[in-house]
């Protein structure tokens, strides 16, 4: 297959994992497993209450007909809800239910507990090498989100 280059085999292995993590992490999952785009929005939604339909749409960088579909998944699985806005009572207003906050909270858990497991696994060596890999993996997060965001808005991911 011959070499691969170390950016081409760092978004090879960082594809992989992030697989692997869903993986094991939907093994003992109460209720039914949900797909990505469906927690994007979930994540989105909870992170900016009371979000446009739209807005949500233009940030997740899909269609709003896609958006629409999920908004109307989700409300079917009891997940998100939805209110007129009242400024604008065609528009619709987004929010998680609470059962929808336990299971992103419970994925969540799940998923630092998993990694805490896997990262005391490595040498010592390897868990600092992660560790001084941090700074660059947020730039490199940062780098595609700038690149993603509508022009003339750009957004920095927390430290």
């Amino acid at each position: 297959m011959g070499e691969i280059a170390p950016a081409a085999e760092f978004g090879v292995l960082l594809v992989g994992v992030g697989r692997l993590v869903r993986r094991r992490l939907r093994r003992d999952l109460v209720g039914p497993p949900l797909r990505g785009g469906q927690v994007e929005l979930l994540r989105l939604v909870r992170e900016t209450p009371a979000t446009r339909v739209s807005d949500a749409a233009r940030e997740l960088g899909l269609a709003g007909n896609s958006v629409s579909t999920l908004v109307r998944e989700l409300t079917g699985l009891g997940l998100l809800e939805r209110a007129a806005d009242p400024r604008d009572r065609r528009a619709v207003l987004l929010s998680v239910t609470p059962e929808a906050s336990r299971r992103l909270a419970e994925w969540d858990d799940r998923r630092a507990a998993l990694f805490t497991r896997e990262f005391t696994r490595l040498a010592g060596s390897e868990r600092a090498a992660l560790i001084a890999a941090l700074p660059a993996l947020r730039a490199l997060a940062a780098n595609l989100r700038e690149e993603a965001a509508p022009p003339g808005r750009e957004e920095a991911l927390p430290s």
